[in-house]
């Protein structure tokens, strides 16, 4: 049972190149059963939530982006950081530009994910401001350019993540390629360690039942228009 773990655990080291192991010749029939089950429901329940969110209209996706903004900038976890790492919204995301914008003009360091040949399965974060170009890359988000000011995930006060999914515990489902899962894996045996990883969304993504494996890494809260959730008090 060890060495089953160790190999689904793989995926979680980018050994595997999407959710679903492309090599399922190193666990038993019936580990491999239960991955191809978990797997199945995760994928459902991404196609029904994505479908929701992208259901919103303009001025309620305006509208939630603000009050996110609002909500967030109340909140100690961000007065207190200085370096945060953002994300460039598609797909129907809870859009967090005015939430990076104020972050901006208070002066804090702010950064946005990107994919680079040399690290093709983990998220690199570059620095960016109003100046930064940025270019599409293969799944058609905006990323800015890799420069040497890039900093190493662990070295961020604050993270806010994407996602498709989530439970009142804080975990999350995302697009199902693994990136944040991968690149954040360190927080799984101590979600204490920095940096604080916060969950943006809107409140029709929360779901009663989430399917959960073992590489996937706990927020330390997700926050909606409506609310903050935090596990410690679910």
């Amino acid at each position: 049972m060890h060495r089953e773990s160790h190999h689904l655990n793989l995926w979680v080291q980018g050994k595997f190149d999407s959710g679903v192991p492309g090599d399922l010749t190193y666990l038993s029939s019936g580990l491999c059963l239960t991955f191809i089950m978990i797997e199945e429901e995760r994928r459902k329940l991404r196609e029904r939530l994505r479908l929701a969110r992208k259901q919103l209209t303009k001025k309620q996706q305006v509208s939630a982006a603000e009050t996110l903004r609002e909500l967030v900038t109340q909140q100690d976890f961000y007065h207190e950081a200085s370096h945060i790492a953002f994300y460039h919204s598609v797909d129907g995301e809870i859009d967090p530009g005015p939430l990076l914008n104020q972050s901006l003009e208070e002066g804090k360091s702010c950064f946005l994910p990107a994919i680079t040949d040399e690290n093709p399965n983990i998220i690199s974060f570059a620095p960016f401001d109003e100046y930064t170009v940025l270019s599409k890359n293969q799944w058609g988000i905006e990323e800015p350019p890799i420069t040497k000011e890039t900093i190493s995930p662990a070295e961020f006060d604050l993270v806010f993540v994407p996602l498709v999914a989530f439970d009142v515990n804080c975990f999350r489902l995302g697009m199902g390629k693994g990136f944040y899962d991968r690149t954040f894996s360190f927080k799984i045996s101590d979600r204490q360690n920095w940096p604080m990883l916060i969950g943006l969304a809107h409140e029709c993504q929360l779901t009663d039942s989430l399917p959960i494996a073992d590489w996937d890494v706990r927020l330390n809260a997700v926050v909606t228009a409506k609310k903050i959730y935090r596990p410690d008090a679910a």
